[in-house]
């Protein structure tokens, strides 16, 4: 595993993705003349202007995924935002201005959405996020793609990163590196299968799913919310969408849940959902070295792990 990149090495990075994205947006028939970074952490993100084009290029990356692996779930996230968009659901739509479809650049893969003046004033509201995420199951119920069971949870992802986190005592220690393998020898079948699923927790219905805690990606706009970054898009349960998120927010669910006609969050599947969350925090130490800063979010998700029951008590 590589050493910690330098802020240089960052600053690198980003310019290599802007310009990436600005050659891009020139080839599609863009006017680009002042691109300008909105914001960066696992991603660069860059409007194109003076066009009103936002382009997303994913830099902070396991080093498994390739471009083809990250252009079909980008794929996914496009159709998915442009469905809901065109149902007239409140979502960032990906651009019109250009096809929508992932572009490969300079080692990058990238997409492009509509630019959104954001609201700089608002202060995040959690509880509120975390009730209208049940509007935003309830549309996306009837979604006519096909999505994969889970693939958010990134299985293979946890399974690498815990091989390659032996040779990184810095990162986590034995004792809590042994307890995760065991973990995960309890939770990766029910992860991995649709059908170990629905046995361990039956009744529980599956549909698609945001996948990467929407109560926290819920874009501010100056004309209202809008719910954004459908990266990991998935079928899976809702509770999910709603991991470690804690009591206060899972009740704010579970009125918009009531509002909708839907069913509060099990608490049996709720506990599931936290463990493999927790063993995605864990394998994601491996990308510190990527995103320095990340240690900094990652540490107290680690000691919270410790306090935790063994694999959320699936294995009792």
């Amino acid at each position: 595993m590589t050493e910690l990149v330098t802020p240089q090495d960052i600053a690198r990075r980003t310019s290599a993705a802007v310009d990436a994205a600005v050659g891009a947006g020139r080839d599609l028939g863009l006017t680009v003349t002042d691109a300008r970074v909105l914001h960066e952490l696992f991603s660069v993100v860059v409007h194109l202007a003076p066009s009103p084009v936002v382009a997303r290029i994913p830099t902070v990356l396991p080093h498994h995924v390739s471009l083809d692996f990250q252009g079909s779930r980008q794929q996914a996230e496009l159709d998915v935002a442009r469905w809901l968009a065109d149902q007239g659901t409140p979502v960032i739509p990906p651009s019109p201005l250009v096809p929508r479809e992932p572009v490969q650049r300079g080692g990058f893969s990238m997409t492009f959405w509509q630019f959104v003046e954001e609201d700089r004033d608002k202060e995040p509201d959690y509880v509120a996020n975390s009730e209208i995420t049940a509007d935003l199951h309830a549309a996306m119920r009837a979604y006519p793609g096909r999505l994969s069971f889970l693939s958010a949870a990134e299985p293979q992802f946890i399974a690498d990163s815990l091989a390659l986190l032996e040779k990184r005592p810095d990162l986590i220690g034995p004792t809590d590196l042994d307890r995760a393998r065991r973990e995960l020898r309890v939770l990766e079948p029910i992860v991995r299968s649709r059908t170990a699923f629905e046995e361990r927790f039956p009744g529980i219905g599956l549909q698609p799913i945001h996948g990467d805690s929407p109560p926290a990606n819920i874009f501010s706009g100056v004309d209202g919310d809008l719910y954004a970054d459908f990266e990991l898009v998935t079928l899976g349960p809702v509770e999910w969408d709603l991991a470690a998120l804690g009591p206060a927010l899972e009740s704010a669910y579970n009125r918009g849940a009531q509002r909708n006609g839907m069913r509060p969050l099990n608490e049996d599947v709720l506990s599931f959902v936290n463990a493999v969350g927790m063993l995605r925090a864990i394998a994601s130490l491996t990308l510190v070295p990527q995103l320095p800063l990340l240690m900094e979010y990652l540490k107290p998700a680690v000691d919270q792990w410790q306090t935790m029951p063994f694999a959320g008590g699936v294995a009792d």
